[in-house]
């Protein structure tokens, strides 16, 4: 279901030429960036994989962010990694995408992040961009201070 947009806050634009081995440029010129496809190292170049996992990324800790304020912690400190990964499908189109969320937070356990993931994903634009077309699991993993590795708790998506 596509939901409209009731009122814009921001809008910009991209302008890629090339393709996997051109670049890629915003209309502020605030990112001006060549690419190479994944799989060739191509110094000074990143590939639109990595453009989206930082993309997204960003956007999950603001979301995580949020969510935890309204149960009063302080998330300034969380870690989120993305990892987005292109591969075939079984479909016509012949390629697909998948994500998996990292997030840990200094003095928590796993067990009691996975809410605050969940409350996060269904308020962050990119999670809503994926729902229902991009495979995603959220892991929530322990604060290495915490000393407890065991709480590490895997979540598939089940948000379709």
């Amino acid at each position: 279901m596509t939901v409209p947009l009731t009122r814009s806050l921001y809008r910009t634009t991209a302008h890629a030429a090339g393709g996997r081995t051109g670049s890629v440029r915003t209309d502020d010129g605030r990112l001006d960036v060549r690419l190479a496809p994944p799989r060739k190292k191509v110094p000074g170049t990143t590939n639109p994989e990595q453009l989206f996992a930082a993309g997204f990324a960003a956007c999950f800790t603001s979301a995580f962010a949020e969510v935890a304020a309204e149960f009063g912690a302080d998330a300034s400190a969380a870690r989120v990694a993305c990892e987005v990964e292109l591969g075939t499908t079984d479909t016509p189109a012949g390629y697909g995408l998948a994500v998996a969320l990292t997030v840990s937070l200094p003095g928590w356990r796993a067990a009691d992040l996975q809410p605050l993931l969940h409350r996060a994903d269904a308020v962050c634009p990119y999670s809503q961009a994926v729902r229902g077309n991009v495979p995603l699991t959220l892991l929530a993993v322990d604060d290495p201070a915490t000393g407890d590795r065991a709480t590490d708790a895997p979540a598939t998506d089940d948000r379709a």
